[in-house]
């Protein structure tokens, strides 16, 4: 099993930066695991011909090459480029998948707009044709469930030889909000998202995040 990030996301605006309205356009943080017979891309961040551009440049793939997409969370954000996968096998934690599809629902039998009518359907779309991923993900690669930011947030745990790497979306967003342990604005649950940060800065060795770059854990590593 190896990994590698294909793309560096980033946030709207980084309130750690002393950024308060937006001044980017967001996205997350890709990242390409390889296990087995497997290859595995998270959160498929970038619009469909700038991911397929980086996933070639990063790893000398085509986006054929990929069996499946893990999502951390169902947020636009982290999915930008999911069409260009409509081969592949599309996941999701069963508690996003879950909470994610009675919210949608519900704001489709209360909207009178078509238009908006016409984006939810989109939305429910896209989140059936999404499958509720198990714990063991793949060989060395296990479902890490990190509530909090939303209601099902989830990582994934990739076992390398001699360390630890937590994929960790929203749970973990940037350098900054983890050496602060700060959780990111707008989560569904503060205390539970401030748990979940925890017990990644507790396991990892490295953490790759939500919208940042690869992160040494310097509490695990010794530095």
């Amino acid at each position: 099993m190896d990994f590698r990030i294909i793309s560096i996301g980033t946030l709207s605006h980084h309130p750690l930066w002393n950024e308060g309205q937006p001044v980017r356009v967001p996205h997350a943080t890709t990242t390409l695991i390889r296990s087995g017979d497997r290859t595995i891309l998270v959160d498929p961040a970038l619009p469909e011909q700038v991911l397929a551009a980086r996933l070639n440049e990063r790893s000398g793939l085509k986006p054929e090459a990929v069996t499946d997409i893990f999502l951390t969370s169902f947020r636009p954000t982290h999915r930008g480029g999911l069409r260009l996968f409509d081969h592949a096998r599309w996941w999701i934690s069963e508690a996003e998948r879950e909470t994610i599809g009675v919210d949608l629902v519900r704001k489709l039998s209360e909207e009178t707009d078509e238009e908006t009518q016409q984006l939810l359907q989109q939305e429910i779309a896209i989140l059936q044709a999404t499958k509720a991923a198990e714990d063991k993900f793949a060989e060395h690669v296990d479902l890490f469930p990190l509530p909090g930011y939303s209601v099902g947030t989830c990582g994934l745990l990739l076992a390398l030889p001699a360390s630890t790497v937590i994929v960790a979306g929203d749970a973990v967003p940037t350098v900054e909000h983890f050496e602060r342990g700060q959780v990111l604005q707008g989560a569904y649950d503060v205390k539970l998202a401030r748990e979940s940060m925890a017990e990644v800065i507790e396991i990892a060795d490295w953490v790759i995040p939500g919208h940042d770059n690869l992160i040494p854990n310097a509490t695990r590593r010794g530095i």
